[in-house]
């Protein structure tokens, strides 16, 4: 690895994270005048103690079935999106479809948190290779005209319906990178809980 890429993926670990973060305490005490006139050595020795007594980030070797998974599912899915543009679909419905995208591209993202969550990763694979496909492809194989035309004053448009299921997968998906977001959120209440308990009271509360 060279010497930039070294100092690059330091920059991110976990290490370099809490030692600043510590740092960042430091000068904090500094200025609230607790410090004193040595306050550079404060700084850089609350550093060196958040740096050497983190942990070092665990190497991973092994590819997770999630993960796998989740690189296949994301090519499944560009794929898809690249299918759904004017003048097939309409641009309210293209716009909606890149919605949706985003929500599974950010939840398959976090791979690690679905190898946790199976039900979750199940039903992003069936939104993305089943339920939204299933919608857009019944859509597509109508006339425009006809798909746009109401028939009868309590009848959807084929466009209207299709508008409708995307709704009821946003509103899911988005319930799906809900449950995902707020385990992230615990895990970095649990780093803080660890730093609280190692260092003492810090403004690192959360």
């Amino acid at each position: 690895m060279a010497t930039s890429e070294r100092i690059l993926a330091y920059l991110g670990s976990t290490r370099n994270i809490v030692g600043s973060a510590l740092a960042l305490g430091g000068l904090g005490l500094h200025f609230l005048g607790l410090a004193g006139s040595f306050w550079p050595v404060v700084v850089a020795g609350l550093y060196g103690v958040g740096a050497l007594l983190t942990p070092p980030t665990r190497v991973r070797l092994t590819i997770s079935h999630a993960e796998v998974e989740a690189r296949a599912l994301r090519d499944d899915l560009d794929t898809l999106v690249a299918e759904v543009s004017p003048p097939r679909f309409p641009e309210d419905v293209a716009a909606k479809v890149g919605d949706l995208a985003a929500i599974l591209r950010d939840v398959l993202a976090r791979a690690e948190a679905l190898t946790s969550a199976p039900d979750h990763l199940h039903v992003v694979s069936q939104a993305v290779r089943d339920y939204l496909p299933t919608s857009l492809e019944a859509y597509a194989n109508l006339p425009r005209s006809y798909a746009l035309t109401r028939r009868g004053p309590r009848e959807r448009s084929a466009h209207e319906e299709l508008m409708a299921q995307l709704g009821l997968l946003e509103a899911g998906l988005s319930a799906i990178a809900e449950a995902v977001y707020q385990g992230d959120e615990q895990a970095l209440r649990d780093q803080g809980r660890f730093l609280r308990d190692r260092f003492g009271g810090s403004s690192l509360d959360l």
